[in-house]
This record gives C-alpha cells, structure tokens and sequence, in this order.
C-alpha cells in the first residue's frame, strides 16, 4: 500500500510518491545563524510508506545548549557527544536524492544548512516538505497543527515529546496519514525548491548602527541638528565618507542611503550635480547644505526623543506610496449574537468559476452573510458556490466525490444550508476581517511570534513573493536590512522573519517582544515577479495567529482590481501600548522595486 491510497477515485498515486527523508533537531535556540543543532534524528521512507533507514545522534556544539528545560539536553550529557562535523557524511548520504520532510521544515532545513556550512559542505537537499504547510492545506478539524495535536488527531503514539527520534518516528505517521488526506482531496504537495533563489537588485548593504532616536523632522533655515535626523550624503566629500558616516553616528543622525520626503538634510558639495539623491531632494523640497556648513553643525547636535521613551505611537501614518484608493480602517467589533446568527456562520464556502470581479463580489457577500471566503478546496470547506465556467474546474470531480453541497450564484441572495457535519461543526473558526478591518492582539501577544501567513489558488504558475518592512513613525525602513525578502529572509536580530511554506503560501513572523523600539509597524506586502498582475493571480487569502502551528485568529480574503503588481496585505502596529493587526488588501500597479524605495529601501537599478 501506497502512502497516498485510499478508497474510492483518486488522483495519480505518483504525485503522492516520493522517496523521503523525514527530519527532526534539537537546537540551541531559534536563529540558525547563531545557535547550534544539540541533536539530530533522519528517517528514510520509500514511495511506499515503508521505512528504509533510521539514524539518530546527540551533538558536542562547543556551546552553552540553551533550554534545557525545553529539550532536557544538557551540556554534560551532550560533552561526549560527535560534533556535527563527525557526522554531517551519514547525514548527507541520507539526505541524497530524497524531499526533507520536517514539521515546520524550514525551521530544520536551515539548521542543517548552517551545520553543514560549518562543516564546509553542502547540503544534499533540493526538495523540501513541511507536514506542517500540507495540513495548513488539508485543513484538517483540530484546535491547532501542532506535531502532537495531528498525531492524536491520526491515532500516531506519541512517547516522548522533543526527543528527536521520537518526533521523527511520529513525523512519519503524520505524513502518511496527511499524504492520504492530501490524495482525498486532491491537493497538490507544497514542494519547495532548495536552497531559496537570491536577487543581487535588493540585497542589502552592510549593516549600519541603529539610530536610537525619533526624526525630529527637517533641518529649518538657519537652525540646528537634532538627534535622529534623518541625513543623505551624494558626490565627492573632502572628508572621507566613512568618516562623515562615523561621526554623524556619533552624534546620533541616522545616516541614509536614500533620500525621501522625510529626509532632514542633504549634503553635497555640488547641489548641480543630478545624481538621483540630489534630485529627489529638490523633488521633496529637503534642505541641501554644503560638506563645510554640515562639519561646523555636527559641533552642536541638539538632543533627540529616544524611541523607548515613546509612550504612545502616532497614529498610522498614510503609505509611503499613495495608495489609488482609501482603505477604511474601521476597527472590528467583538463577535455579537446577531453575528453568531448571520445564514453563513461557521460555514467556509468556496467560489468557482466567474470572472475575478463576479468571484470577488461573491466573496464579499459570503463575508457579509457571517461565513468564511475560502481560496481553496479543504477539508474545512462546507460550500461551494458556482459561477459560470465553474464546470470546467478540475476541483468538480473531487467536490461531487466528496459530495459538498455546491450551490448556483442565487444561492447567496437567500441561503439556506444543511447543518454542519459533525467533522466540520466543533472546529474552530478564525474572525474574518473584512478589508480594511482592524482587531487588537490578545493583551500577551508580545510573549509568542505572531505570523501572517498569505496564500493563493492552488496551480497558480505567477511567481510571487512575501516580503515585510519594519518602518518607524515615518513610515520609513531605519536601515536596508530591515526590508526581509526572500533574498534576506531575516532581520537583523531575526525578530521578523520570511519563511517559505510551498509554491502558494509564505509566512511573515514577527516576535513583537525583541521588535527595535525604532519599529512602530510592520508592514506586509506580495509582489508578483514579471508581467502577470494580481487579477491573473485572484484573491489571496490572509492569516494571523500566534505561531504557525496554532489556530488563527483572523482570516481575510483579499482581491485585488485587476493590473496590480504589488499589494499592501496587512499590518502589525503599535497603538499605546496595543499591538494591532489591520488587513489592508490595497494594490499597486508599479513592482516591487518602487514598492520598496517608496519605504526608504536603497534598490539598485
């Protein structure tokens, strides 16, 4: 028996059937780049869901292990241990010509890569898979996608929690009873290609000192500097640029290497010069002095506000790219009665067929009428909705199989609906915020890293990208690094992070608590690479939770008009001391590159 076999009509067994190598580690702490791999357990499986090969060792990382509490390994047990170095030959050999597997297989995946970047070899790995990803599509009806939580909900014994070799052998049962669901439903595996693709265009510059003070706003006409002013340099200096930088620095200016509205001063020795930086500054109306004028006003740099000393935030400032239209940013009111009471509630209803403007009104109206907009087909999904053209969907086959009550287009005028089954009535279902809507995080979000997961139709070919940017009071990024993509995938200090889930969803996280207190927002957007536009791509469906394996408190469906490139998806945001979640869902028809210079990024042309 295949891993993918089940009864009845099923899709190509081969799709479901691979050669796996099912992985779990052990580590020191979160951040690859910093902390170590304590231990580390492979599993091999053939095609056929048998097992092949089993392998499984502590680590001597020469370093302190971290929570032991979390994985009980201390230092002592680990000081006999191999190092990675010893072991990384076995491992690869495994790894060779097979999908990593791992419950949040990114998280693994780079482990093992800067392990074996230590080890100054490569990693064997071109294909990964994340069970945690696959039941994000299967959907399946539990309270969260934790590796125990799907273990009981698959009947797979559980004895010891974050023992790697444990986890592993309870990862492979999670796998084949999701392999299963996945053939059930006819959903394709979130694959991803290893290692990630880079782009020269936006990789960021060498790090800068954070400034630690706000912009107090443009230099006035005969007036002093401030701490935390915001300056550009351009063209030839008598003083080194290094040393213009250091001491700016020093007396706490925020250099940048880009020149915007919120720029504070300029300084260049030729204001004719027309370089890009010189231009703009005239374009935005930024003071432009001399290098001498600038020398003799960092001798008496007046004091700045510190960011910590913020007590409460201004409120959001608009885009730094106008947006062709208002969103509304009405903040959500708590679930009432009459909510709880609406013909949809608790009810996922999925749109097939139609033109993207029918689809999205359609979408619109399952939200109004209390239900959930769903992308694509899940185990979750309780309805269908048929527009015209719907016939021809490949999903048909696998909706009447599994006989979900699929309705015409007049159904939402005044629906009427079964009660729900009992695989779909007890499960729990997120707030849905309308475009535009607000809710405040639970009062304790800054103890967990809250994620933002966007995802799109299945089969999409579009290439597109999540990206964030950690902006200050100015909308503005303090410094290059902090715009994560998928060719810096982390921030500095890794508190926002990119991570990669399949081919149709990605994940923004963001640990509130390690945030810089210079970040007032973190702002997420999709952009689409080449000449598709976000109306070939239809809606994208957007969630926040805390945590990527557990239940998420909003979703959004969110569609674009029709020639946009890059779209606003949502925002994390400080109001007083509230942290605030907004789906925004506002599009733009310029790429990425203008996107990110519109936020203070210095892009390469």
């Amino acid at each position: 028996m295949t891993l993918a076999s089940t009864s009845g009509t099923v899709p190509d067994a081969r799709d479901y059937a691979f050669d796996w190598a099912l992985v779990d580690v052990e580590t020191s702490g979160l951040v690859a780049r910093q902390h170590r791999v304590l231990s580390v357990a492979v599993v091999t499986v053939g095609p056929d869901g048998e097992q092949t090969g089993e392998f499984s060792t502590l680590l001597n990382p020469g370093c302190d292990p971290g929570p032991v509490h979390v994985h009980g390994l201390t230092a002592d047990r680990l000081a006999g241990a191999p190092t990675f170095e010893q072991v990384a030959g076995r491992i690869g050999a495994m790894l060779q010509d097979r999908v990593l597997v791992a419950h949040n297989a990114q998280f693994d995946y780079d482990f093992l890569a800067h392990e074996f970047a230590r080890a100054r070899m490569w990693l064997p790995v071109s294909q990964r898979l994340c069970t945690l990803a696959l039941n994000r599509r299967v959907d399946p009806a539990t309270d969260d996608l934790k590796l125990g939580t799907l273990a009981a909900h698959y009947g797979v014994p559980q004895l010891r929690a974050h023992d790697a070799l444990d986890d592993t052998r309870v990862l492979a049962g999670v796998l084949r009873a999701s392999l299963r669901e996945a053939a059930r439903l006819d959903l394709p595996l979130p694959l991803v290609t290893c290692p990630p693709r880079q782009d020269a265009q936006f990789t960021p510059k060498p790090p800068k000192t954070p400034c630690a003070f706000r912009n107090p706003g443009q230099l006035p006409a005969g007036g002093s500097l401030a701490q935390g002013m915001k300056v550009a340099i351009t063209g030839e200096t008598a003083t080194s640029r290094a040393e213009l930088v250091a001491r700016s620095v020093a007396a706490g200016l925020n250099v940048m290497s880009s020149v915007s509205r919120h720029t504070s001063v300029l300084v260049t020795n030729d204001q004719a010069s027309g370089s890009a930086k010189a231009r703009r500054a005239v374009a935005e109306g930024v003071p432009v002095v001399d290098e001498h004028t600038f020398l003799r006003l960092l001798g008496d740099v007046r004091p700045g506000t510190p960011h910590e000393q913020q007590a409460v935030a201004a409120p959001a400032p608009e885009p730094a790219v106008a947006p062709p239209a208002p969103v509304p940013a009405a903040r959500e009111p708590e679930p009432t009665a009459a909510d709880t009471g609406k013909p949809l509630a608790g009810r996922r209803v999925l749109v097939l067929g139609g033109t993207h403007p029918a689809a999205a009104a359609a979408r619109l109206r399952i939200v109004e009428l209390g239900g959930a907009a769903a992308i694509n087909l899940s185990a979750g999904v309780t309805d269908v909705v048929l527009l015209d053209g719907a016939d021809t969907d490949r999903r048909m086959r696998r909706i009447t199989a599994l006989e979900i009550p699929a309705h015409g287009s007049g159904w939402l005028d005044e629906p009427t609906a079964e009660p729900l089954a009992r695989s779909t009535a007890g499960r729990r279902v997120p707030r849905v915020l309308p475009r535009g809507g607000v809710i405040d995080l639970p009062g304790r979000s800054t103890a967990s890293a809250w994620t933002v997961t966007a995802s799109w139709a299945q089969g999409t070919t579009s290439e597109i990208d999540l990206v964030a940017f950690l902006v200050d009071e100015d909308d503005q990024v303090s410094r290059d690094e902090n715009f994560v993509f998928f060719g810096a995938p982390e921030s500095p200090g890794g508190a926002v992070r990119l991570l990669t889930d399949g081919p149709t969803e990605q994940t923004i996280t963001t640990d509130l608590g390690t945030l810089p207190p210079a970040v007032r927002k973190v702002v997420v957007a999709a952009a689409i690479d080449g000449t598709p536009t976000f109306g070939d791509v239809g809606a994208i469906q957007v969630t926040t939770g805390p945590g990527g394996s557990a239940a998420p408190l909003t979703q959004s469906a969110l569609d674009a008009a029709t020639t946009e490139r890059t779209m606003l998806l949502a925002e994390i945001y400080r109001r007083g001391p509230v942290w605030r979640f907004r789906a925004v869902g506002q599009g733009y028809d310029h790429g990425l590159a203008a996107l990110a210079r519109g936020y203070g990024v210095d892009v390469e042309d």
